[in-house]
C-alpha cells in the first residue's frame, strides 16, 4: 500500500524542521501524530476498495495504457484529512459517450447511486460522472474522469502519446479513512 502525502518539497522540508523541534524539545512530533492515527490499519479498508468489479470493468475497446498495468490504491493524508482510494486507468479510442454509458450501467448493477454527472457542466461535453454508495459507516465515492497530459504530469506520470488525444480516463473508488460521507474529487 503506498502512502500520498500530497505536500511537495517545501512540507516536506517543514516536516522535518517540525520533526527536528520535537525531539529537541522532547514533544511529539507532527509525523510521529500523523503516523498514530492517519494511514495505520486501513489495509483492509483498501482492499474493500480494490474489490469493487466496477475497477475492472472496461468498455469495449478500453485498454490498459503502457505503465499502468497494475490498479493503483492506498492512503494519503492532506491537511488533516486522510483519504483511502483505489483507482484504474485505461484509454478508449472511442466516443467519450461510450465510457459514459458503460460506467452509469456497471455503477447501477452495483449498487452505487448517481451524485453527479459532469456532463452538463461543459456544454454537453461528458468529462466525468460521478456516484456515492454508503453501506453504515463505510461510504465510498466512485469517481469516472478523463485525464489531461497536464493532470499526469502533476502526478509526476509520464504520458504517453495516447494521453495526448484526450482518450485517457480513470475509475476511482475513495473514501475518507473517518467513514465521513463520500462525494467525488471536483
Amino acid at each position: 500500500m503506498s502512502l500520498h502525502t500530497g505536500t511537495g518539497r517545501c512540507a516536506g522540508l517543514l516536516l522535518t524542521v517540525a520533526v527536528a523541534a520535537g525531539a529537541l524539545t522532547g514533544c511529539q512530533s507532527i509525523a510521529d501524530a500523523a503516523s498514530a492515527s492517519g494511514c495505520d490499519g486501513t489495509e483492509s479498508r483498501v482492499e474493500k476498495l480494490e474489490s469493487y468489479g466496477v475497477l475492472d470493468s472496461r468498455p469495449e475497446g478500453a485498454v490498459v495504457p503502457k505503465g499502468f498495468e497494475k490498479p493503483e490504491s492506498g492512503c494519503w493524508q492532506d491537511s488533516g484529512d486522510v483519504q483511502l482510494y483505489a483507482s484504474r486507468t485505461y484509454i478508449l479510442r472511442g466516443d467519450k459517450a461510450q465510457v459514459a454509458a458503460h460506467y452509469r450501467t456497471v455503477a447501477e448493477q452495483e449498487g452505487w447511486k448517481p451524485d453527479r454527472d459532469q456532463g452538463a457542466s461543459n456544454g454537453g461535453q461528458f468529462t466525468g460522472l460521478c456516484f456515492t454508495r454508503d453501506e453504515g459507516d463505510r461510504a465510498a465515492a466512485l469517481d469516472v474522469y478523463f485525464l489531461t497530459k497536464e493532470i499526469l504530469e502533476a502526478e509526476e506520470r509520464k504520458p504517453g502519446p495516447e494521453f495526448g488525444s484526450g482518450s485517457g480516463y480513470r475509475v476511482e473508488v475513495t473514501a475518507a479513512a473517518d467513514g465521513s460521507p463520500a462525494d467525488c474529487s471536483g
